[in-house]
């Protein structure tokens, strides 16, 4: 039994392991083209700003509107997901299996964002904040490799 106990918790943290580690992989790809800004600016979206200001922002330094900046990216996220989920349904396949995976890992940044916060660990709320710009910006290009694909067709 006790062995059984340990080989499902091992289980657990390596799969938990890779899945931090493929989401990360997925974030740090480039596309041969860049289609954040045009995306950001077509549909008003605010991470552009949030990113370069958490670049600008000192590691030990703390911001002081966080929640305002969480806010933000939400809204940013909830649009572009609702895009590309309706785009989706015009194609054959909907999402992909990484863009699932980073919406699993949003919401994952999101809650270590909310405990981060609360317990005042400015640091760890800021690399979260940070990572779910990413994600957000991930999806803002994926929704522009999608509109650039079909203005070709």
């Amino acid at each position: 039994m006790f062995v059984s106990i340990v080989i499902i918790a091992l289980s657990m943290l390596l799969f938990l392991y890779w899945f931090r580690y493929t989401c990360l992989l997925i974030l740090s790809t480039k596309t041969a083209k860049d289609y954040t800004t045009k995306v950001a600016s077509a549909n008003q979206l605010e991470f552009p700003g949030i990113v370069s200001r958490l670049k600008t922002v000192a590691e030990g330094d703390a911001v002081a509107d966080m929640g305002a900046l969480q806010q933000s990216l939400e809204r940013d996220y909830r649009l572009l997901t609702g895009l590309l989920q309706h785009a989706a349904q015009f194609q054959m396949g909907g999402l992909t299996l990484e863009q699932r995976m980073l919406m699993i890992d949003y919401q994952v940044m999101k809650l270590v964002f909310g405990a981060s916060h609360r317990m005042v660990q400015p640091e760890h709320a800021r690399k979260a904040l940070a990572e779910m710009a990413d994600i957000v910006a991930h999806f803002a290009n994926a929704m522009g490799e999608r509109s650039a694909v079909a203005a070709k067709a």
